[in-house]
């Protein structure tokens, strides 16, 4: 059979759609914002894969008023024939579970999405999805409601002459925590995929506020570098390479795309795809990129003699400046993923496919451009011995103050009593008081605490040598134990949330933005694995002046005035201004107890707008930061008292 048909017989099934509504976690990982969302790039993904494929050069994704979303596309549309099951493909792919072209048919020859349960999943948690396929000169047209049940037969409609495929759905409310899709959220996704596919049109248009965007780049992930780098100092213009891999002893073959930009500051930024999906883990074609980075550049620096035969240049000093994208296309024998999110690719031959394909063409690209590949090599010595410097520094430091009698910051670390890194928790504290409460307050099994002294240094001003110098930096990078930058091992953290605790006012505010440029900056993948949180200490204790006195907390100005006005006796009002003002068992009840306590998860819904917000607002440009300010915030004179 011809590699490139898709029809019903390259249609697999392989079960049903049990237990989908019972356990959609299982599915789509989660029921709110992220599931719900999940629901579309399922869809798109289908659309994604004719496109690959070579079929189809347009999407376009639309939220209609009622937030169903509606995906269109003009490949080849869904087969309609008679499958061999003696069902309809078209029914058959829409509620069967593992049923589509990606099970060993011929229907493509990579693919992304979860392996063809996407379209049937969706179905599944949808109140009702309709289903167009425009194939054969004619428009087919199927119905379901309430989970997938099927209201009405494949039906023939009219007569066409396009191909493609129409899916509006609309997720059940009785599934998910909401049902309201943002449009930045999708815009950011269909983005990303218009960068990966060269003159592939993504189209999102939204009829509840009359909004639409399109997004097509001919040069594909040379531009996504661009985009990501727009808010930092590249020193050349993206350099890019792609090649085919032939894999040993088969007759597989792996493609293979990088895209890089060294700039001119400490950031490294690799993103990485297989598929089109992104590999948030990592990955084997990540570990091949780096190894071929660090050969290239080695092999360049010896054979030019700007460094010694004996001396080498580390892959993490060369990657200190560097954003990368990497994107490789796998056929299905060979895509293996560790995990069920697909976060880290398995494949041990895109490892090899990688390193092979950019160790040579980087290596004639180094050739070609003599001049840069010295500015680079000088930057990754200069890196290094920043490194060994600041390192220097630090133990020079500690033995000082310790000659000389005084703590250091790390000596006010109170540790765990428990060694389980499953478990224990990291509060980041402001001032020695609040450390003080926190230390008496706490569960000494598994809550440890680190007082830090007035504010923490900017860390996207700094350079790397000042910042491994500071004392709060430099103790925060012992405390947590997994190192920093390019170095940084999540396996070795030793906690599994770090809590930022600070006051709740301006000052507190501006120490929690200074801390989490500092994840930002050099321990992201802390932030990626949902380990950074903020806490949230109440704004007021509310004293209920009764018989028996109450005590009751407000975080907000609304729940104050809600407490004091449903109050059926006197209250007495405290507003904190800080958390040293609170004793032992009241920040314990409030901010603390996992019982009891809010936490707020940081999480990264776009890493390139996350890149320039940081740049702008805590970077040195003061011009930028005000325009951006002037654009988007509103300032008024009223002040809450």
């Amino acid at each position: 059979m011809d590699k490139n048909t898709y029809n019903d017989e390259s249609i697999t099934v392989l079960e049903g759609l049990e237990h989908v509504r019972k356990r959609p976690g299982m599915y789509i990982g989660s029921t709110d914002e992220r599931g719900l969302h999940h629901l579309v790039w399922e869809i798109v993904d289908n659309s994604i894969d004719e496109a690959l494929a070579g079929f189809g050069k347009e999407i376009i994704v639309t939220i209609n008023e009622d937030n169903s979303i509606t995906v269109e596309d003009n490949g080849r549309g869904v087969p309609c024939g008679m499958h061999k099951t003696g069902k309809n493909t078209m029914e058959i792919i829409y509620t069967k579970l593992n049923a589509g072209g990606k099970f060993g048919g011929n229907g493509y020859k990579t693919s992304g999405g979860l392996h063809g349960v996407g379209a049937s999943v969706v179905n599944a948690l949808s109140s009702y999805m309709d289903v167009t396929s425009y194939r054969d000169g004619k428009i087919h047209k199927i119905h379901f409601e309430d989970g997938g049940k099927k209201v009405s037969q494949v039906e023939v409609v009219g007569d066409t002459r396009k191909t493609g495929t129409t899916v509006t759905f609309k997720p059940d409310p009785m599934v998910f925590t909401t049902t309201v899709y943002h449009f930045d959220t999708i815009k950011t996704r269909l983005r990303e995929s218009a960068f990966l596919i060269k003159n592939l049109k993504m189209t999102l248009k939204d009829k509840r506020t009359k909004k639409e965007e399109s997004f097509v780049y001919e040069h594909g992930i040379s531009e996504y570098v661009t985009f990501l780098d727009q808010a930092k100092k590249p020193i050349h213009p993206v350099a890019y390479f792609e090649g085919v891999y032939n894999v040993p002893d088969s007759s597989d073959q792996i493609e293979v795309e990088v895209a890089l930009q060294f700039i001119d500051q400490y950031s490294e930024t690799i993103v990485s795809f297989v598929n089109n999906v992104k590999t948030g883990d990592g990955g084997s074609h990540e570990t091949g990129f780096k190894a071929a980075l660090t050969k290239a550049f080695n092999d360049y620096a010896h054979n030019n003699k700007l460094i010694k035969l004996n001396q080498t240049l580390e892959g993490t000093d060369l990657r200190a400046a560097i954003t990368a994208v990497v994107s490789v296309r796998i056929g299905e024998k060979l895509l293996e993923f560790e995990g069920q999110t697909k976060g880290k690719l398995g494949t041990p031959q895109a490892k090899n496919a990688v390193d092979t394909v950019l160790t040579e063409k980087l290596g004639f690209y180094l050739m070609e451009n003599k001049e840069l590949a010295e500015i680079i090599i000088k930057k990754a010595i200069k890196e290094a011995e920043a490194r060994a410097a600041a390192r220097k520094a630090r133990e020079q430091a500690r033995m000082d103050k310790k000659d000389k009698g005084e703590k250091n910051i790390s000596d006010k670390l109170s540790p765990t009593s428990e060694k389980n890194k499953d478990i224990n928790e990291l509060y980041l504290v402001e001032g020695d008081s609040a450390g003080g409460s926190a230390k008496l307050g706490r569960d000494r099994r598994f809550q440890a605490i680190l007082p830090l002294r007035g504010k923490v240094l900017n860390t996207e001003k700094a350079n790397a040598e000042s910042a491994l110098k500071n004392e709060e930096i430099a103790t925060m990078i012992y405390t947590i134990g997994a190192d920093y930058g390019s170095n940084f091992d999540l396996k070795k953290c030793n906690y599994k949330k770090i809590i930022i605790m600070t006051d709740a006012d301006d000052d507190g505010a501006h120490i929690q933005v200074l801390l989490l440029t500092f994840f930002f900056k050099y321990m992201k993948p802390l932030i990626d694995d949902g380990r950074v949180y903020i806490a949230k200490p109440p704004l007021f204790k509310i004293t209920k002046l009764g018989k028996k006195e109450e005590i009751l907390y407000a975080y907000t100005n609304e729940e104050k005035d809600r407490i004091v006005n449903e109050s059926k006796c006197q209250t007495k009002i405290q507003r904190y201004k800080g958390l040293g003002e609170m004793n032992a068992d009241q920040l314990w009840d409030t901010t603390m107890n996992p019982e009891t306590r809010t936490l707020i998860k940081v999480k990264i819904d776009d890493l390139s707008e996350a890149e320039q917000r940081v740049e702008i607002l805590m970077g040195n440009d003061s011009n930028r930061r005000r325009d951006w300010l002037e654009n988007h915030v509103s300032f008024t004179l009223e002040e809450d008292m």
